[in-house]
Order: structure tokens, then sequence, then C-alpha cells
């Protein structure tokens, strides 16, 4: 129970979950001084992807919600477009296969030939040109309040995760308001984005009055993904590129960086901003938030 009156919060709908065995494995090693340790390491594993009888790609994957991800994966590249019915989704855990099979026939040959291999951990991959489909996106102009991002950032930061259990791997988090409702971990955060696009399409949730926060890096990949969403704001507690920065300005996202206690900066989509909320009473992270924040 709180002791402040304020209401407990909401749980997430999908939340990491460390104890898992298929996610991790303990390793024997030794440390600086010789003496044996025992760590727990993430298990990467690939993943390939089918759209009807067609292979598109293979990826690295911690391997779990793998039919998120596929259809994360391909709503992401245009492979699949609003409103297209999807009647099969069906994954083959020994043979480590997924196919998404649709109404209608899909023929993406030339586009599958156009590879661009992209900055993401565990080498991301996009289709086509990367700026593809970008030209007729308009974002809505929904409010962003600071009060929402440092309750994000607070209660984001101090879930238990994969992150914190053995490292080596992002999290992405789609909020509403100051809620976080679906946590994503994977090896390259580019597939946790992609997992919560397929979470989104598959249960028919609205992009318009959400937030996506991220561990990683806010890179042209990570701004073009959020846009292609439909979501309006992208937030991460590490740093920008100059594209990413670029990119979120010509489509009008709001992206925020550097989001640590009280402090965070803003590159593109000021005006979203609603300042309700005194930096100076945000408390700073604690040493075990700030491991984390340097980590990512």
């Amino acid at each position: 129970m709180q002791l402040t009156g304020r209401p407990e919060p909401a749980p997430y709908l999908i939340a990491p979950d460390p104890a898992l065995p298929r996610l991790t494995r303990a390793v024997t090693g030794t440390d600086q001084s010789g003496a044996t340790v025992e760590t727990r390491v993430v298990e990467e594993r690939p993943l390939t992807i089918f759209l009807n009888g067609q292979e598109i790609v293979t990826a690295m994957t911690i391997g779990d919600y793998p039919g998120y991800l596929a259809v994360g994966f391909l709503r992401n590249q245009g492979m699949l477009r609003d409103g297209e019915e999807i009647t099969g989704l069906s994954y083959d855990e020994e043979l480590e296969t997924v196919v998404v099979r649709t109404a209608s026939a899909t023929t993406y040959e030339e586009k599958v030939k156009k590879k661009t291999r992209t900055s993401g951990c565990a080498v991301g991959t996009v289709f086509g040109d990367m700026m593809e489909g970008l030209e007729g996106v308009t974002l809505p102009a929904a409010e962003l309040r600071t009060s929402w991002l440092y309750a994000l950032a607070s209660r984001i930061n101090t879930t238990p995760s994969l992150y914190l259990e053995a490292g080596a791997i992002h999290g992405t988090v789609l909020c509403k308001a100051d809620q976080p409702l679906v946590y994503m971990e994977d090896v390259g955060r580019h597939n946790a984005v992609d997992k919560i696009a397929g979470w989104m399409a598959l249960e028919g949730v609205p992009a318009e009055d959400k937030i996506l926060y991220t561990t990683g890096r806010l890179t042209s990949e990570m701004v073009i993904k959020c846009a292609l969403m439909g979501i309006p704001a992208l937030a991460s507690r590490s740093g920008f590129t100059a594209w990413g920065v670029e990119i979120a300005r010509e489509v009008g996202l709001t992206l925020i960086g550097r989001l640590r206690g009280q402090r965070f900066v803003c590159l593109a989509g000021e005006e979203r901003l609603v300042r309700d909320a005194d930096p100076a009473a945000v408390p700073e992270e604690d040493r075990k938030s700030r491991r984390k924040g340097a980590k990512a």
C-alpha cells in the first residue's frame, strides 16, 4: 500500500519475466582476481520470418513473442498494410521459423533484394528505401506532459527486467500518459520495437495517444519505426544521432533524449511539451538506475 494517497500504478499488460529459463543461461568464468564466478547471460537464437511462401529475413532474437516480432517487422517494412487480413500465424520452435499468412497474395521479391544494415545492436535489417512511406505520415498533435516523462522513467527503470538480470539487451515500452503498458526486450532495440508494433496490430491498439520509450539510442531507424507506427512521441534515456533528429523534425515527431532523473533534452517536437512538473521536485536516480543508464 502506498502512503502518499496516490493510487497504485496499473500493472503492465506485458512485462519482462527475467525468471524464464529459456531466455538466459548460467555461465561460469573468472573475475579480475581469478576467482570463479557464475553469471547469467542472455540467449540469442535465429528466427526466420516467412510471409506466405516467401522467406523474408532471419533475425537474431531472444526468442520470446515470435508472432508479435514477425507481424511488427513486416508492418514496419511496409509488407503488411493497414487493413490487410492476417489469416494465419504459426511458429515452429524446432525449426526456428514463424510464418505469417494473409488473405491476399503478396510479392516483395524486388524489395527483399534491396537491404540496408542498420546501426542497431545485433544488426537490424530494413528493406527498400529507408524513407519510403514517410512522405504521407502525419502524426497527431497529442500533448506530452513532463510529469508523465518523469513518472515513466522512474517506473520503467526500476521494473524487473532481463537487462537488470543479465545485461546485453535493450528494452522498449509502449506507454499511455504516465502508464507503461507493454514492455518488450531483445538483443536489438529494433526487435523490441517490432514486437510492440506486432502487438498493437494484432490487438487493434490505436497509436495516436501513445508514447514509445526505449533504453537505446535515438537513431534514424528508431525514429522511422516510431513514425510509421503513428506514435507521436519517442523518449530515451540514451542519446541521439544527427539523422535521427533530422528525420524527427521532418515528420513532426517529439524526440526526448537523455531522460535521467530531473534531466532531459528535447530536440524535435517541442510544441507538444506541457511543462507541468518542477524538475527540482523530481528525485535524482538511485545508483542502480545510474548504472543502467551508463550501460544502455
